[in-house]
């Protein structure tokens, strides 16, 4: 047996050999992984991606739609957020006691609507023909319930072992989530494909004054969030990144059943949606199974993307809200999208300059100058797949206002373009991060998000793979280069919360 001679080292030598160590074997580790995905496109176009994991008999799934609010246009705005509401109501087997005379009432009571909406609409108003329109509309809504299966669809998968059924809505996408025990992988196969092939958006006009009283509830009571609508308003004059994610209230109380079948059978099919499986599955028989259940879903072109281009912004935009709250200061500047190569290098400046409680924002406005009682920095708002922002904000302490924050935030970001971020600000950026990135790949479900996102945002799944690679490649002078570039009054929005005083005017 050959012995291996361990020479004696001093501490700083051994801490350097073993991060030296540790990085070789997380680069051997992540090689490993990389080599153990396995992808298939179907034939009508859908990519699947599939990690097998032994280590426990689970498996998560994450479907990938490459829709969301960026996608609408005006009219329609919401409409992204409202299929999300109606994603598990069901299909033409599952959530109804009788398909065949329930699709009877849902049509009668589309017609209905209709005429409703004519009636209103005419030149002259007839308030009691409306009036009795309503009324029978109303008795027709009630019919429709008899024949729903409340939750059907949500119990069926809380019986076969998912602990959470999640779906979700951004500027980019909308995400369906599944866990699931490894054996019922024919069960999701079924249940999720035929959501695709054969859905029945139910209950439509019931969820849709949820999702109304859900934006009420959300933004016109949330000081904040007007706050943040209207930043991104005046940040964004062309790109649809200036419509939040649950739409305007006109477009809410107008969109119909129709646009929302319209919008599904658009964006809602297989070259538009990517699929990745994580867990203790067999990527053969994924591929199989997938074939059988999710390749008879018709086929066809992956829809345009938005084809405006937010143009280049010519001067500082300030907006104001005025409103019963506390001041609050938010400042967007715009920068590339997530494909851009200094992608990294802005998260590196956003973190340094403002997340969490050792930032320089919140150690020079909180607990020195203590005229913030909370500052934070974050970046690609409100999406990353396009051109976005890298924003800070700022809660002044009593007796203290927007402008002083402003002032003190201002002369940091210039601080970056003379003066480097140290060393030991780099170093606990990197550090903190790759551990979150090794901690997200531990978990089944946050792993077949990060290969999803990978394969539509980024342009390939392996680049999941290159997050270590992408911190560690980032330098100091790269953030001083790009706040140089970006952070400059001209590609700024600054937006202020100014407190309502009795007058109902802002204060001066």
């Amino acid at each position: 047996m050959q012995r291996h001679i361990i020479p004696r080292i001093g501490p700083p030598a051994a801490i350097a050999c073993f991060l030296i160590l540790a990085v070789s074997l997380t680069a051997q580790t992540f090689d490993a992984m990389k080599a153990q995905v396995r992808e298939h496109t179907l034939s009508n176009g859908m990519k699947w991606i599939v990690l097998e994991r032994k280590d426990a008999p689970v498996a998560s799934y994450h479907v990938y739609a490459d829709v969301g609010s960026a996608n609408e246009v005006q009219g329609i705005t919401g409409i992204s957020h409202l299929l999300e509401h109606l994603a598990f109501k069901g299909t033409k087997i599952v959530g109804t006691k009788d398909y065949e005379k329930e699709i009877v009432v849902l049509n009668r009571l589309d017609s209905l609507y209709d005429e409703i909406t004519r009636t209103e609409n005419a030149i002259e108003t007839d308030s009691v023909k409306i009036e009795v329109q309503k009324k029978q509309f109303e008795e027709l809504r009630l019919k429709s319930q008899e024949y729903v299966l409340v939750e059907e669809y949500d119990d069926m998968f809380i019986r076969e072992g998912d602990p959470e059924i999640n779906a979700g809505t951004s500027s980019d996408a909308t995400h369906y989530i599944n866990s699931l025990p490894a054996n019922r992988l024919e069960f999701w196969m079924s249940m999720t494909s035929d959501h695709f092939l054969n859905p029945v958006f139910r209950e439509f006009y019931k969820e849709r004054d949820v999702v109304i009283e859900e934006r009420r509830l959300r933004i016109e009571t949330q000081p904040i969030y007007k706050l943040i609508e209207d930043v991104l308003a005046s940040a964004y004059k062309a790109h649809p990144y200036h419509n939040t994610v649950i739409g305007h209230m006109s477009d809410l109380k107008r969109i119909t059943h129709r646009d929302v079948k319209d919008y599904f059978a658009k964006y809602y099919i297989p070259s538009n949606m990517v699929v990745a499986v994580v867990g203790n599955v067999n990527p053969e028989e994924v591929f199989r199974q997938a074939e059988l259940y999710f390749d008879r879903i018709p086929g066809g072109p992956k829809p345009e993307g938005p084809r405006t281009i937010e143009p280049e912004q010519w001067g500082e935009r300030r907006v104001q809200v005025v409103a019963q709250s506390q001041p609050i200061l938010v400042m967007g500047y715009h920068r590339p999208g997530i494909r851009d190569k200094d992608n990294q290098a802005f998260d590196a400046m956003a973190n340094i300059i403002g997340q969490g409680r050792s930032s320089r924002l919140y150690r020079l406005l909180v607990k020195e100058k203590k005229i913030a009682i909370e500052v934070g920095s974050f970046n690609g708002w409100p999406g990353s797949k396009y051109p976005n922002l890298i924003a800070y904000i700022a809660i002044p302490s009593k007796d203290h206002t927007t402008a002083e924050c402003f002032d003190v935030i201002n002369a940091e970001i210039e601080k970056l373009k003379t003066a480097s971020v140290t060393p030991d600000e780099l170093t606990k950026y990197k550090r903190s991060t790759k551990k979150g990135l090794l901690d997200a790949m531990k978990a089944n479900s946050s792993m077949a998000s990060m290969l999803a996102d990978a394969e539509v945002l980024e342009g390939g799944w392996r680049k999941a793979f290159d997050g270590l690679r992408q911190v560690d490649a980032v330098r100091a002078d790269d953030i001083q280069r790009l706040a140089k570039k970006f952070l400059v009054s001209t590609n700024r929005t600054v937006g202020e919360l100014v407190p309502e005083t009795p007058e109902g005017k802002g204060k001066p």
